[in-house]
Protein backbone atom coordinates (compact mmCIF):
# COMPACT_ATOMS: atom_id res chain seq x y z
CA UNK A 1 0.00 0.00 0.00
CA UNK A 2 1.44 3.53 -1.23
CA UNK A 3 1.68 6.47 1.04
CA UNK A 4 -0.72 9.58 0.41
CA UNK A 5 1.79 12.79 0.76
CA UNK A 6 -1.43 14.58 2.19
CA UNK A 7 -1.67 12.88 5.33
CA UNK A 8 -5.08 15.09 6.59
CA UNK A 9 -6.42 12.69 3.27
CA UNK A 10 -7.21 9.00 3.98
CA UNK A 11 -5.46 6.35 2.24
CA UNK A 12 -7.79 3.70 1.02
CA UNK A 13 -7.06 1.63 -1.77
CA UNK A 14 -9.99 -0.58 -2.56
CA UNK A 15 -8.12 -4.34 -2.98
CA UNK A 16 -9.19 -6.91 -0.90
CA UNK A 17 -5.87 -7.38 0.53
CA UNK A 18 -5.46 -3.91 1.94
CA UNK A 19 -8.78 -3.04 3.22
CA UNK A 20 -10.68 -4.29 6.35
CA UNK A 21 -14.09 -3.94 6.71
CA UNK A 22 -15.35 -4.89 9.52
CA UNK A 23 -18.89 -5.41 11.57
CA UNK A 24 -17.52 -2.97 14.22
CA UNK A 25 -20.17 0.49 14.87
CA UNK A 26 -19.05 3.32 16.35
CA UNK A 27 -22.31 3.41 18.34
CA UNK A 28 -21.88 -0.84 19.62
CA UNK A 29 -21.74 -1.12 23.58
CA UNK A 30 -20.72 -3.59 24.92
CA UNK A 31 -22.89 -6.09 27.64
CA UNK A 32 -22.06 -5.95 31.42
CA UNK A 33 -20.65 -9.82 31.01
CA UNK A 34 -18.87 -9.34 27.96
CA UNK A 35 -16.81 -6.31 30.04
CA UNK A 36 -15.96 -8.40 33.15
CA UNK A 37 -15.01 -11.16 31.52
CA UNK A 38 -12.37 -9.07 29.82
CA UNK A 39 -11.63 -7.04 32.64
CA UNK A 40 -10.93 -10.38 34.24
CA UNK A 41 -8.49 -11.20 32.03
CA UNK A 42 -5.84 -8.34 33.20
CA UNK A 43 -6.29 -10.04 36.91
CA UNK A 44 -3.13 -12.34 35.41
CA UNK A 45 -0.65 -8.66 34.17
CA UNK A 46 -2.07 -7.07 38.38
CA UNK A 47 -0.47 -10.19 39.55
CA UNK A 48 2.17 -10.76 37.71
CA UNK A 49 3.46 -6.68 37.37
CA UNK A 50 2.73 -6.38 41.21
CA UNK A 51 4.55 -9.37 42.04
CA UNK A 52 7.20 -8.72 39.86
CA UNK A 53 7.59 -5.39 40.50
CA UNK A 54 7.60 -5.93 44.47
CA UNK A 55 10.00 -8.90 45.50
CA UNK A 56 12.05 -9.74 42.11
CA UNK A 57 15.20 -7.28 43.25
CA UNK A 58 14.43 -7.57 46.71
CA UNK A 59 14.20 -11.20 46.37
CA UNK A 60 17.70 -11.55 44.53
CA UNK A 61 19.20 -8.82 46.07
CA UNK A 62 18.41 -8.71 50.13
CA UNK A 63 17.39 -12.30 50.62
CA UNK A 64 20.07 -14.08 48.24
CA UNK A 65 22.57 -11.89 47.84
CA UNK A 66 23.22 -10.98 44.43
CA UNK A 67 24.83 -7.10 43.82
CA UNK A 68 22.07 -4.86 43.01
CA UNK A 69 23.94 -3.70 39.77
CA UNK A 70 24.03 -7.20 38.56
CA UNK A 71 20.40 -7.64 39.37
CA UNK A 72 19.85 -4.49 38.05
CA UNK A 73 21.67 -5.87 34.48
CA UNK A 74 19.88 -8.87 34.81
CA UNK A 75 16.81 -6.89 34.74
CA UNK A 76 17.87 -4.61 31.81
CA UNK A 77 18.85 -7.75 29.42
CA UNK A 78 15.20 -8.99 29.42
CA UNK A 79 13.82 -5.47 28.33
CA UNK A 80 16.01 -5.83 25.44
CA UNK A 81 14.20 -8.55 24.48
CA UNK A 82 11.06 -6.78 25.21
CA UNK A 83 12.11 -5.00 22.82
CA UNK A 84 11.52 -7.49 19.96
CA UNK A 85 8.65 -9.41 21.84
CA UNK A 86 6.23 -6.92 22.59
CA UNK A 87 6.20 -5.09 19.02
CA UNK A 88 6.42 -8.99 17.26
CA UNK A 89 3.44 -10.08 18.96
CA UNK A 90 1.56 -7.26 18.17
CA UNK A 91 2.50 -7.46 14.41
CA UNK A 92 1.93 -11.36 14.85
CA UNK A 93 -1.79 -11.06 15.80
CA UNK A 94 -2.92 -8.31 13.59
CA UNK A 95 -2.25 -10.41 10.68
CA UNK A 96 -2.88 -13.83 12.56
CA UNK A 97 -5.48 -15.68 10.73
CA UNK A 98 -7.64 -18.88 12.36
CA UNK A 99 -11.16 -19.49 13.02
CA UNK A 100 -10.36 -17.90 16.22
CA UNK A 101 -10.32 -14.48 15.54
CA UNK A 102 -6.19 -13.02 15.49
CA UNK A 103 -6.72 -12.14 19.57
CA UNK A 104 -8.02 -15.27 20.90
CA UNK A 105 -5.18 -18.10 20.27
CA UNK A 106 -2.73 -15.89 21.68
CA UNK A 107 -4.80 -15.79 24.82
CA UNK A 108 -4.92 -19.49 25.01
CA UNK A 109 -2.30 -20.18 24.23
CA UNK A 110 0.10 -18.50 27.02
CA UNK A 111 -1.44 -19.07 30.03
CA UNK A 112 0.49 -22.09 31.03
CA UNK A 113 4.07 -21.16 29.87
CA UNK A 114 3.55 -18.10 31.78
CA UNK A 115 2.87 -20.20 34.96
CA UNK A 116 5.66 -22.10 34.34
CA UNK A 117 8.58 -19.44 33.90
CA UNK A 118 7.18 -17.23 36.86
CA UNK A 119 7.48 -20.27 39.19
CA UNK A 120 10.29 -20.95 37.93
CA UNK A 121 11.64 -17.12 38.53
CA UNK A 122 11.30 -17.53 42.34
CA UNK A 123 12.48 -21.07 42.71
CA UNK A 124 16.06 -20.62 41.81
CA UNK A 125 18.48 -23.24 42.88
CA UNK A 126 21.04 -23.15 45.69
CA UNK A 127 24.05 -21.96 43.41
CA UNK A 128 26.52 -19.24 43.22
CA UNK A 129 25.93 -15.57 42.65
CA UNK A 130 26.54 -15.83 38.78
CA UNK A 131 24.72 -18.36 38.82
CA UNK A 132 21.53 -16.96 40.24
CA UNK A 133 22.35 -14.01 38.16
CA UNK A 134 21.90 -16.15 34.80
CA UNK A 135 18.63 -17.90 36.13
CA UNK A 136 17.28 -14.61 37.17
CA UNK A 137 17.88 -13.08 32.95
CA UNK A 138 16.41 -16.59 31.72
CA UNK A 139 13.28 -16.50 33.83
CA UNK A 140 12.78 -12.86 33.43
CA UNK A 141 13.43 -13.02 29.84
CA UNK A 142 10.66 -15.89 29.72
CA UNK A 143 8.24 -14.48 32.40
CA UNK A 144 8.28 -11.35 30.10
CA UNK A 145 7.69 -13.11 26.86
CA UNK A 146 5.04 -15.14 27.86
CA UNK A 147 2.84 -12.03 29.32
CA UNK A 148 3.78 -10.40 26.18
CA UNK A 149 1.49 -13.33 24.05
CA UNK A 150 -1.24 -12.69 26.25
CA UNK A 151 -1.26 -9.09 27.01
CA UNK A 152 -0.22 -7.28 23.70
CA UNK A 153 -3.63 -9.58 22.24
CA UNK A 154 -5.34 -9.00 25.42
CA UNK A 155 -5.33 -4.84 25.34
CA UNK A 156 -5.88 -4.77 21.41
CA UNK A 157 -9.10 -7.36 21.90
CA UNK A 158 -10.42 -4.53 23.97
CA UNK A 159 -9.62 -1.54 21.69
CA UNK A 160 -11.56 -3.77 18.69
CA UNK A 161 -15.06 -4.12 20.74
CA UNK A 162 -16.24 -0.95 20.02
CA UNK A 163 -15.19 2.61 18.17
CA UNK A 164 -17.57 4.01 21.10
CA UNK A 165 -15.60 7.05 22.56
CA UNK A 166 -16.66 6.98 25.63
CA UNK A 167 -17.73 2.95 25.86
CA UNK A 168 -13.65 2.55 25.51
CA UNK A 169 -13.04 4.85 28.57
CA UNK A 170 -15.54 2.17 30.22
CA UNK A 171 -13.86 -1.65 28.93
CA UNK A 172 -10.40 0.36 29.93
CA UNK A 173 -11.65 1.39 33.23
CA UNK A 174 -12.55 -2.24 33.51
CA UNK A 175 -9.52 -3.94 32.82
CA UNK A 176 -7.47 -1.50 35.00
CA UNK A 177 -10.13 -1.88 38.12
CA UNK A 178 -9.39 -5.70 37.58
CA UNK A 179 -5.76 -5.16 37.10
CA UNK A 180 -5.92 -3.55 40.32
CA UNK A 181 -7.59 -6.19 42.15
CA UNK A 182 -5.06 -8.69 40.83
CA UNK A 183 -2.23 -6.30 42.58
CA UNK A 184 -4.96 -6.23 45.57
CA UNK A 185 -4.23 -10.57 45.71
CA UNK A 186 -1.03 -10.19 45.44
CA UNK A 187 -0.39 -7.73 47.95
CA UNK A 188 -2.74 -9.67 50.29
CA UNK A 189 -1.74 -12.76 49.90
CA UNK A 190 2.38 -11.74 50.36
CA UNK A 191 1.66 -10.85 53.85
CA UNK A 192 -1.32 -11.74 54.90
CA UNK A 193 -0.58 -15.27 54.41
CA UNK A 194 3.00 -16.21 52.92
CA UNK A 195 5.42 -13.17 54.33
CA UNK A 196 3.84 -12.66 57.77
CA UNK A 197 6.35 -12.27 60.93
CA UNK A 198 7.70 -15.06 62.83
CA UNK A 199 9.96 -15.54 65.70
CA UNK A 200 12.96 -15.97 62.97
CA UNK A 201 12.00 -13.34 60.41
CA UNK A 202 10.65 -10.03 62.06
CA UNK A 203 10.39 -9.10 58.71
CA UNK A 204 8.19 -12.01 56.66
CA UNK A 205 9.79 -10.60 53.26
CA UNK A 206 13.04 -11.87 54.58
CA UNK A 207 12.11 -15.49 54.64
CA UNK A 208 13.62 -17.28 51.44
CA UNK A 209 11.63 -20.19 52.19
CA UNK A 210 8.23 -18.71 51.51
CA UNK A 211 9.23 -17.07 47.94
CA UNK A 212 8.12 -20.27 45.78
CA UNK A 213 4.84 -21.51 47.21
CA UNK A 214 4.00 -17.69 47.17
CA UNK A 215 4.71 -17.49 43.05
CA UNK A 216 3.34 -21.31 42.79
CA UNK A 217 -0.32 -19.59 44.10
CA UNK A 218 -0.06 -16.70 41.80
CA UNK A 219 0.86 -19.36 38.90
CA UNK A 220 -3.13 -21.10 39.48
CA UNK A 221 -4.97 -17.61 39.92
CA UNK A 222 -2.94 -16.54 36.52
CA UNK A 223 -3.85 -19.52 34.61
CA UNK A 224 -7.16 -19.86 35.70
CA UNK A 225 -8.24 -15.99 35.31
CA UNK A 226 -6.59 -15.52 31.85
CA UNK A 227 -8.31 -19.10 30.46
CA UNK A 228 -11.61 -17.32 31.98
CA UNK A 229 -11.13 -14.11 29.90
CA UNK A 230 -10.52 -15.87 26.46
CA UNK A 231 -13.61 -18.04 26.62
CA UNK A 232 -15.95 -15.73 28.33
CA UNK A 233 -15.08 -13.20 25.16
CA UNK A 234 -15.17 -16.33 22.29
CA UNK A 235 -18.36 -15.07 20.89
CA UNK A 236 -17.13 -11.38 20.10
CA UNK A 237 -14.83 -12.99 17.74
CA UNK A 238 -17.41 -12.74 14.98
CA UNK A 239 -17.75 -8.71 15.76
CA UNK A 240 -14.11 -8.22 15.43
CA UNK A 241 -11.75 -6.90 12.54
CA UNK A 242 -10.37 -10.04 10.37
CA UNK A 243 -6.82 -10.00 9.71
CA UNK A 244 -5.93 -8.22 6.34
CA UNK A 245 -6.84 -11.64 3.15
CA UNK A 246 -3.41 -11.48 2.12
CA UNK A 247 -1.01 -9.93 4.65
CA UNK A 248 2.90 -9.37 3.98
CA UNK A 249 4.85 -12.52 5.29
CA UNK A 250 6.13 -12.39 8.22
CA UNK A 251 9.44 -10.78 8.55
CA UNK A 252 11.14 -8.31 11.06
CA UNK A 253 11.51 -6.02 8.31
CA UNK A 254 7.77 -5.94 8.62
CA UNK A 255 7.69 -5.09 12.14
CA UNK A 256 10.26 -2.78 12.21
CA UNK A 257 7.79 -0.79 9.33
CA UNK A 258 5.19 -1.36 11.05
CA UNK A 259 6.04 0.35 14.07
CA UNK A 260 7.83 2.88 12.34
CA UNK A 261 4.45 3.81 10.83
CA UNK A 262 2.86 3.73 14.28
CA UNK A 263 5.16 6.54 15.73
CA UNK A 264 4.95 8.65 12.35
CA UNK A 265 1.58 9.42 13.97
CA UNK A 266 2.19 12.60 16.30
CA UNK A 267 -0.28 12.13 18.59
CA UNK A 268 1.11 8.74 20.01
CA UNK A 269 4.67 9.37 19.11
CA UNK A 270 4.14 12.27 21.96
CA UNK A 271 2.16 9.73 24.43
CA UNK A 272 4.86 6.91 23.92
CA UNK A 273 7.92 8.96 24.82
CA UNK A 274 5.94 10.52 28.01
CA UNK A 275 4.61 6.86 28.94
CA UNK A 276 8.40 5.69 29.02
CA UNK A 277 9.19 8.64 31.28
CA UNK A 278 6.46 7.47 33.74
CA UNK A 279 7.29 3.75 33.64
CA UNK A 280 10.45 4.50 34.25
CA UNK A 281 9.40 6.17 37.51
CA UNK A 282 7.47 3.40 38.44
CA UNK A 283 10.17 0.86 38.02
CA UNK A 284 12.09 2.92 40.41
CA UNK A 285 9.32 2.64 42.77
CA UNK A 286 8.03 -0.51 42.32
CA UNK A 287 11.84 -2.15 42.75
CA UNK A 288 12.44 0.25 45.89
CA UNK A 289 9.06 0.10 47.50
CA UNK A 290 10.11 -3.18 49.59
CA UNK A 291 13.46 -1.43 50.70
CA UNK A 292 11.61 1.69 51.89
CA UNK A 293 8.58 0.01 53.48
CA UNK A 294 11.05 -2.12 55.45
CA UNK A 295 13.66 0.12 56.24
CA UNK A 296 12.62 3.54 55.80
CA UNK A 297 8.87 3.65 57.29
CA UNK A 298 9.81 0.19 59.39
CA UNK A 299 6.56 -1.50 58.33
CA UNK A 300 5.23 -4.74 60.31
CA UNK A 301 3.70 -7.33 58.28
CA UNK A 302 0.41 -6.07 59.27
CA UNK A 303 1.04 -2.26 58.39
CA UNK A 304 2.61 -3.66 55.23
CA UNK A 305 -1.14 -4.89 53.78
CA UNK A 306 -2.71 -1.41 54.56
CA UNK A 307 -0.34 0.32 52.95
CA UNK A 308 0.00 -1.95 49.86
CA UNK A 309 -4.09 -2.34 49.69
CA UNK A 310 -4.51 1.58 49.71
CA UNK A 311 -3.13 2.51 46.38
CA UNK A 312 -5.18 0.05 44.46
CA UNK A 313 -8.36 0.53 46.32
CA UNK A 314 -8.04 4.19 45.49
CA UNK A 315 -7.37 2.82 41.72
CA UNK A 316 -10.80 1.10 41.87
CA UNK A 317 -12.80 4.21 44.01
CA UNK A 318 -11.03 6.41 40.99
CA UNK A 319 -11.97 4.11 37.75
CA UNK A 320 -15.55 5.26 38.57
CA UNK A 321 -15.16 8.84 38.15
CA UNK A 322 -13.19 8.51 34.85
CA UNK A 323 -16.07 8.28 32.39
CA UNK A 324 -17.62 11.70 33.80
CA UNK A 325 -13.92 13.77 34.12
CA UNK A 326 -13.98 13.14 29.99
CA UNK A 327 -17.06 14.10 29.22
CA UNK A 328 -16.38 17.35 31.23
CA UNK A 329 -12.94 17.46 30.61
CA UNK A 330 -11.56 15.36 27.57
CA UNK A 331 -9.22 12.68 27.52
CA UNK A 332 -5.56 14.54 27.48
CA UNK A 333 -6.51 16.52 31.20
CA UNK A 334 -6.75 12.83 32.65
CA UNK A 335 -3.64 11.86 31.64
CA UNK A 336 -1.93 14.88 32.44
CA UNK A 337 -3.32 15.39 35.62
CA UNK A 338 -2.83 11.92 36.66
CA UNK A 339 0.70 11.42 35.85
CA UNK A 340 1.24 15.04 37.67
CA UNK A 341 -1.05 14.29 40.92
CA UNK A 342 0.88 10.26 41.15
CA UNK A 343 4.57 12.51 41.14
CA UNK A 344 3.10 15.11 44.03
CA UNK A 345 2.21 12.22 46.33
CA UNK A 346 5.70 10.46 45.56
CA UNK A 347 7.51 13.65 46.62
CA UNK A 348 5.49 15.02 49.45
CA UNK A 349 6.44 11.86 52.04
CA UNK A 350 9.65 11.29 51.89
CA UNK A 351 10.58 15.39 51.67
CA UNK A 352 8.33 15.60 54.70
CA UNK A 353 10.20 12.78 56.52
CA UNK A 354 14.06 13.88 55.50
CA UNK A 355 12.54 17.35 56.98
CA UNK A 356 11.48 15.77 60.23
CA UNK A 357 8.13 17.28 59.66
CA UNK A 358 6.16 13.64 59.67
CA UNK A 359 5.14 11.37 61.91
CA UNK A 360 7.24 8.96 63.89
CA UNK A 361 7.74 5.71 62.46
CA UNK A 362 6.03 2.72 64.50
CA UNK A 363 3.29 5.29 65.56
CA UNK A 364 -0.70 4.90 63.86
CA UNK A 365 -0.44 8.42 63.24
CA UNK A 366 2.37 7.24 60.32
CA UNK A 367 0.94 4.28 58.92
CA UNK A 368 -2.28 6.12 58.76
CA UNK A 369 -1.14 8.98 57.19
CA UNK A 370 0.93 6.85 54.62
CA UNK A 371 -2.06 5.03 53.72
CA UNK A 372 -4.48 8.63 52.60
CA UNK A 373 -1.78 9.75 50.70
CA UNK A 374 -1.35 6.42 49.05
CA UNK A 375 -5.05 6.00 48.66
CA UNK A 376 -5.23 9.48 47.06
CA UNK A 377 -2.24 8.33 44.26
CA UNK A 378 -4.36 5.80 43.37
CA UNK A 379 -7.40 7.23 42.60
CA UNK A 380 -5.74 10.52 40.94
CA UNK A 381 -2.99 7.97 38.66
CA UNK A 382 -6.18 5.38 37.67
CA UNK A 383 -7.17 9.18 35.61
CA UNK A 384 -3.83 8.78 33.70
CA UNK A 385 -3.71 4.85 32.94
CA UNK A 386 -7.71 4.58 31.88
CA UNK A 387 -7.35 8.01 29.63
CA UNK A 388 -4.08 6.70 28.09
CA UNK A 389 -5.21 3.46 27.41
CA UNK A 390 -8.54 5.07 25.79
CA UNK A 391 -6.54 7.34 24.00
CA UNK A 392 -4.28 5.03 22.40
CA UNK A 393 -7.22 3.35 21.14
CA UNK A 394 -8.73 6.22 19.16
CA UNK A 395 -5.12 6.76 17.50
CA UNK A 396 -6.19 3.44 16.26
CA UNK A 397 -9.15 4.90 14.25
CA UNK A 398 -6.89 7.36 12.96
CA UNK A 399 -4.46 5.05 12.03
CA UNK A 400 -6.68 3.45 10.01
CA UNK A 401 -8.26 6.64 8.28
CA UNK A 402 -4.85 7.70 6.98
CA UNK A 403 -3.61 4.33 6.44
CA UNK A 404 -6.31 1.78 5.70
CA UNK A 405 -4.70 -0.50 8.03
CA UNK A 406 -6.55 -1.66 11.44
CA UNK A 407 -3.53 -2.54 13.59
CA UNK A 408 -4.39 -2.40 17.84
CA UNK A 409 -1.99 -4.74 18.10
CA UNK A 410 1.02 -2.79 17.13
CA UNK A 411 0.41 0.29 18.65
CA UNK A 412 -0.10 -1.44 22.22
CA UNK A 413 2.72 -3.76 21.81
CA UNK A 414 4.34 -0.48 21.50
CA UNK A 415 3.04 0.92 24.57
CA UNK A 416 3.62 -2.25 26.76
CA UNK A 417 7.30 -2.49 25.11
CA UNK A 418 7.62 1.19 26.64
CA UNK A 419 5.53 0.01 29.61
CA UNK A 420 8.00 -2.54 30.71
CA UNK A 421 11.04 -1.52 29.13
CA UNK A 422 11.11 1.52 31.03
CA UNK A 423 10.06 -0.58 34.35
CA UNK A 424 13.18 -2.65 33.64
CA UNK A 425 15.19 0.30 32.63
CA UNK A 426 13.63 1.99 36.50
CA UNK A 427 15.13 -1.76 38.50
CA UNK A 428 18.59 -1.10 36.52
CA UNK A 429 18.81 2.18 37.91
CA UNK A 430 17.40 1.49 41.66
CA UNK A 431 19.91 -1.78 40.96
CA UNK A 432 22.79 0.29 40.66
CA UNK A 433 21.39 3.08 42.72
CA UNK A 434 21.56 0.80 45.95
CA UNK A 435 24.68 0.11 45.00
CA UNK A 436 25.92 3.74 44.71
CA UNK A 437 24.35 3.99 48.29
CA UNK A 438 26.36 1.24 49.53
CA UNK A 439 22.94 -0.63 50.67
CA UNK A 440 23.94 -3.39 52.87
CA UNK A 441 22.75 -7.00 52.21
CA UNK A 442 22.72 -10.09 53.94
CA UNK A 443 20.72 -12.12 56.74
CA UNK A 444 22.29 -9.99 59.26
CA UNK A 445 20.24 -7.01 57.63
CA UNK A 446 17.01 -7.26 59.80
CA UNK A 447 15.61 -3.78 60.64
CA UNK A 448 16.76 0.07 59.95
CA UNK A 449 19.47 -0.06 62.84
CA UNK A 450 21.52 -2.49 60.91
CA UNK A 451 21.53 0.55 58.02
CA UNK A 452 23.53 3.82 58.37
CA UNK A 453 21.73 6.91 58.56
CA UNK A 454 22.93 8.48 56.01
CA UNK A 455 22.46 5.51 53.62
CA UNK A 456 18.66 5.53 54.75
CA UNK A 457 18.61 9.24 53.89
CA UNK A 458 19.84 8.69 50.25
CA UNK A 459 17.43 5.91 49.76
CA UNK A 460 14.13 8.49 50.76
CA UNK A 461 16.36 10.79 48.50
CA UNK A 462 16.64 8.58 45.06
CA UNK A 463 12.91 7.02 45.85
CA UNK A 464 10.62 10.59 46.07
CA UNK A 465 12.67 13.81 44.84
CA UNK A 466 15.02 12.56 42.14
CA UNK A 467 12.49 10.14 40.60
CA UNK A 468 9.38 11.91 40.57
CA UNK A 469 10.50 15.08 39.52
CA UNK A 470 10.97 13.31 35.54
CA UNK A 471 7.05 13.72 35.90
CA UNK A 472 8.02 17.35 34.54
CA UNK A 473 8.84 15.63 31.12
CA UNK A 474 6.28 13.17 31.22
CA UNK A 475 3.38 15.98 31.14
CA UNK A 476 5.03 18.29 28.53
CA UNK A 477 5.10 15.39 25.95
CA UNK A 478 1.79 14.63 26.66
CA UNK A 479 0.43 18.02 26.38
CA UNK A 480 1.74 17.61 22.62
CA UNK A 481 -1.56 15.32 22.11
CA UNK A 482 -4.43 16.58 20.41
CA UNK A 483 -6.74 14.35 19.25
CA UNK A 484 -9.84 15.86 20.78
CA UNK A 485 -13.50 14.48 20.94
CA UNK A 486 -14.52 16.38 18.09
CA UNK A 487 -11.72 15.26 15.86
CA UNK A 488 -12.15 11.33 16.96
CA UNK A 489 -16.09 11.71 16.06
CA UNK A 490 -15.10 13.44 12.47
CA UNK A 491 -12.53 10.79 12.29
CA UNK A 492 -15.53 7.72 12.28
CA UNK A 493 -17.83 9.73 10.88
CA UNK A 494 -14.91 9.42 7.24
CA UNK A 495 -14.25 5.81 8.12
CA UNK A 496 -18.02 4.59 7.94
CA UNK A 497 -18.48 6.48 4.26
CA UNK A 498 -15.29 4.98 3.75
CA UNK A 499 -16.26 0.97 4.70
CA UNK A 500 -19.70 1.55 3.67
CA UNK A 501 -18.46 2.14 0.00
CA UNK A 502 -15.74 -0.32 -0.04
CA UNK A 503 -18.80 -2.76 0.51
CA UNK A 504 -20.70 -1.06 -2.22
CA UNK A 505 -17.55 -1.97 -4.30
CA UNK A 506 -16.66 -5.34 -3.58
CA UNK A 507 -20.34 -5.96 -3.97
CA UNK A 508 -20.38 -4.47 -6.93
CA UNK A 509 -17.46 -6.26 -8.33
CA UNK A 510 -19.11 -9.73 -6.96
CA UNK A 511 -21.94 -9.29 -9.11
CA UNK A 512 -19.69 -8.69 -11.98
CA UNK A 513 -17.52 -11.34 -12.03
CA UNK A 514 -20.75 -13.65 -11.63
Amino acid sequence: MRRSDQTDQPIWEVEKQAVTVSSMSSDRKIGFPTKVYYGVGQLAEGLKNTSFGLFVLFYYNQVLGVSGTLCGLALGIALIFDAVTDPLTGSLSDNWQSRFGRRHPFMYASAIPLAVCFYALFSPPDVSELALFAWLVVFSVLTRAAMTLYHVPHIALGAELTENFEERTVIVSFRQAFSTIGALIAVVLAFGVFFVESDEFTRGQLNPAAYSPYAFTLCIFMVITIWISAVGTHKEIPHLPPAPANPEPFSFGRVFSETKMALENASFRWLFFGVIIVFLMVGVDGALNLYMNTFFWELTSSDMIYYQVATPIGVIIGTFFTRYIHIWWDKKPGVVFGTAWWAVCQIVPVVLRLMDWFPENGTSSLIWTLVIIKFLQGAGVVQALVSFGSMVADIADEHELKTGRRQEGIFFGAVSFSNKSASGLGTLVAGIGLDIIDWPTGEQIHTAADVPADTLFNLGLLFGPIVAGFAVVSVWCYNHYDLTREKHQQILVQLAEIREKTVNHNNTDGAFNE
